[in-house]
C-alpha cells in the first residue's frame, strides 16, 4: 500500500429487530454471548451493549456471569463420580483377600508356598540337558 492510500474499514449496521432477535436469543439461553460472536462475526462488546440497552432484566453495571455448568451438577456428577470409584476399589479389595486366601489354603493342603521370598531356591529349569 502507497502513502497516500488507506484501507476502507466496512462498517455494518445491524437493524433493530436483528439486535431485539439475538437478544432474545440470549435470553432464552439458546445461544451464549460468545456464540453468537462467532456465529455472526460479531464483536463480543457489541452484544453485550445490545444486552444492556434492549434487556428486560440485564442492565448496566451489572455483571453477566455465564456459566458452562452450575457448579452444584458438577458437584453432584463429582460426587456420583467418587462412589464409582469407591465400588471399584471394594470389588479389587474382594478379588485381593480371595486371592490370598487361596494362597493360603494351597499352602496348608498342598505344601505350596505360592508367594514369592528372597530365600527361596531357584529352580533348576536353567541347567544344560545334555541334548545338542
Amino acid at each position: 500500500m502507497s502513502k497516500n492510500q488507506r484501507e476502507v474499514t466496512v462498517r455494518r449496521r445491524f437493524t433493530e429487530e436483528f439486535k431485539l432477535s439475538a437478544v432474545r436469543d440470549y435470553e432464552s439461553g439458546t445461544h451464549t454471548v460468545l456464540e453468537m460472536s462467532r456465529l455472526f462475526a460479531i464483536s463480543e462488546t457489541n452484544i453485550y451493549n445490545w444486552i444492556y440497552k434492549y434487556s428486560t432484566y440485564n442492565k448496566k453495571r451489572v455483571r453477566i456471569v455465564e456459566m458452562t455448568e452450575s457448579s452444584s451438577n458438577k458437584v453432584s456428577e463429582l460426587q456420583k463420580r467418587i462412589k464409582e470409584l469407591e465400588q471399584i476399589v471394594g470389588q479389587k479389595q474382594i478379588k485381593l483377600d480371595y486371592l490370598e486366601k487361596m494362597m493360603e489354603l494351597a499352602k496348608e493342603h498342598y505344601g505350596i508356598d505360592i508367594k514369592k521370598n528372597s530365600d527361596t531356591p531357584q529352580s533348576n529349569t536353567s541347567e544344560k540337558t545334555g541334548k545338542r
